[in-house]
């Protein structure tokens, strides 16, 4: 079974991979780990220790505000390796014990996009999306996501055909983008597929918008497709996203990330309740990373899968809450898909969440004739379609709301709150709190700037 191992090897060595000016391997933090074949391709990361701002409490909950510390003496250092599958139950207890710096052991399973199921014709046009995103208002309110980096983490970007789609020039930040060990290319020159279908999506409302390349689905594993990947190069990855973010001035940190993608089968799981196990445990060094971008200013969305009780992917496999792990992570936005007449589409995944109950969050819109990158005639479809829908409305808000202004929380308080609701009683797991709706954002971000305009301007008391 391939597994990622945390470690808390000497503060220098913590340093040394912490810092993205050093190379540190695998072998200089594990070297001689019994029972593991270590993955010598795969470059260590650090990850943030989690400590409640408020002091005391667990640092593992979720459910609390919490600071991230990536110092030499608090954080920790990721690993992957292989372990026999008949060994695994034993060297979890025995590797703590041979090696105290072992402080876990945890499931790396499989990701993988969420395409739609059936073949349904498309509803609509990716113009019909644009009217109902409200993007003329938008831009009337300078939102359109001009200087807002949008990483996706997909398949890979091919520039040229989102560009000849749109009929519009498109930018692409080929020096902030980055790919898993072994995966060749050049960013924005991927092979048209599913990556390249979302970053189309994108800019439907955030033209504007800076694109980061980051093929995480195009790491190869044994006996694996072209189109899955493995949870610890989204670990890598997001190590990457969160150095810069750090590099960015603090008064204008915006970075928006969009996943369509996630782990449709507990085989590749550890079974929920064990220590290492992904879909339901907060302690995942994969969602741990999750919080610590949040924490660090990022807007993180990702899609609630399609695995909906109408129309359910036959790669389905959970029994039940198929919104597993990061995409049910309560930092995060969780989107469902409905098609532009306003109906949820039969695959969109339904609530409960397994890390947080009240997911999805809010709907997207999908389903509609758009980038053509699944092929001439077929729809930009699943929830694949709606999260990148979504994070085009998130990055047009940035673009002068950044996250010193509206923090990643407050943002997606406002889109919870503004949505349109589709039920009778409020949130539901059908829909979330609903559609989103770009005309009552933008009231709210009109009322919320008035109000800090007007405290401003407001006489402070005379010293006395």
């Amino acid at each position: 079974m391939r597994v990622l191992i945390q470690l808390r090897p000497s503060p220098d060595l913590v340093a040394a991979v912490a810092d993205p000016g050093m190379t540190a391997t695998s072998a200089d933090v594990a070297d001689g780990l019994p029972g593991v074949e270590l993955d010598s391709a795969f470059v260590p990361v650090a990850l943030p220790r989690p400590v409640p701002a408020g002091g005391g409490g667990d640092p593992l909950s979720l459910n609390q505000p919490l600071n991230f510390s990536l110092s030499p003496e608090d954080a920790s250092v990721l690993v992957r390796g292989t372990i026999s599958d008949d060994e695994i139950t034993a060297r979890m207890t025995l590797l703590p014990a041979l090696r105290p710096d072992v402080v876990g052991v945890f499931a790396d399973p499989v990701v993988e996009t969420t395409l739609t199921c059936g073949g349904d014709a498309s509803v609509g046009t990716w113009h019909d999306v644009e009217r109902l995103l409200n993007v003329p208002g938008l831009h009337a309110e300078g939102l359109h996501g001009a200087g807002v980096p949008v990483a996706v983490l997909d398949t890979g970007i091919n520039t040229a055909h989102v560009a000849r789609q749109l009929g519009r020039d498109v930018t692409l930040d080929a020096a902030l983008s980055w790919s898993p060990a072994g995966v060749p290319g050049r960013p924005g020159h991927a092979e048209v597929d599913h990556g390249t279908m979302c970053a189309f999506d994108v800019l439907i409302g955030a033209p504007q918008a800076s694109l980061i390349d980051i093929p995480l689905l195009r790491s190869t594993r044994p006996g694996g497709s072209a189109l899955d990947g493995l949870l610890s190069d989204a670990v890598a990855a997001f190590a990457h996203l969160r150095t810069i973010l750090a590099g960015q001035p603090a008064e204008t940190r915006a970075l928006v990330i969009t996943n369509s993608w996630g782990s449709f089968s507990p085989e590749w799981d550890f079974p929920v309740g064990h220590p290492g196990n992904y879909s339901d445990n907060a302690a995942h060094p994969f969602n741990l990373m999750v919080a610590s971008l949040d924490q660090a200013g990022a807007d993180v969305l990702f899609a609630a899968g399609n695995c909906g009780r109408d129309c359910m992917d036959r790669r389905c496999a959970y029994p039940d809450r198929p919104i597993t792990g990061a995409n049910s992570h309560p930092r995060a936005l969780s989107i469902g898909g409905i098609d532009v007449n306003g109906h949820r589409v039969g695959y969109s995944s339904q609530g409960p969440g397994r890390l947080s109950a009240r997911k999805p969050d809010v709907c997207a819109y999908t389903h509609f004739a758009g980038s053509r990158a699944l092929g001439p005639d077929s729809p930009d479809s699943g929830t694949s379609a709606a999260t990148p829908v979504a994070a085009g409305l998130v990055a047009a808000i940035r673009t002068r709301w950044p996250s010193s202004r509206l923090s990643p929380a407050q943002l997606r308080a406002l889109l919870r709150r503004t949505a349109e609701d589709r039920s009778e009683v409020g949130f539901d797991y059908d829909y979330g709190y609903g559609t989103v709706d770009p005309a009552g954002i933008i009231a709210a971000l009109q009322r919320r700037a008035a109000a800090a305009q007007q405290e401003s301007s407001s006489p402070q008391p005379a010293a006395r």
